[in-house]
């Protein structure tokens, strides 16, 4: 199982990387597995300010659709929209090319709040 270190994670299987006064985040690798082949990404948050644990979007598998959670306060500034037409690169490369949204951070200090890639990997056994 991939678990960057550079990255800070969430309970809830988000992972966040740290870009300046913004943010990138996206799903993790035991996230996309516990999935299955994803078929489709819906975020309609773009340009709304979403609260830390309020719902920023979706992702849908061919096993179930879930809720996607906001780790962090902030303006959603970006979409990834390449997964319109390849919702599949969440499965082939979370870390990469299947992120899923930009957000410019309200507070910084809720970084602190998140799970180091050590934390993680005990929270999923890895």
């Amino acid at each position: 199982m991939n678990i960057p270190q550079e990255l800070k994670y969430t309970k809830d299987h988000e992972w966040v990387r740290v870009e300046g006064d913004n943010v990138v985040i996206g799903v993790t690798d035991f996230a996309q597995k516990e999935l299955g082949d994803i078929v489709y990404v819906d975020v309609d948050t773009e340009g709304d300010t979403v609260g830390i644990e309020e719902v920023f979007g979706s992702v849908e598998a061919v096993k179930t659709v879930s809720d996607l959670l906001m780790p962090i306060t902030g303006e959603v500034i970006a979409f990834n929209e390449g997964l319109e037409d390849e919702p599949e690169l969440v499965n082939n490369d979370p870390y990469g090319a299947g992120w899923m949204i930009k957000v410019a951070v309200s507070d910084a200090s809720e970084l602190e709040q998140l799970l180091s890639a050590d934390e993680y990997k005990d929270l999923v056994g890895a």
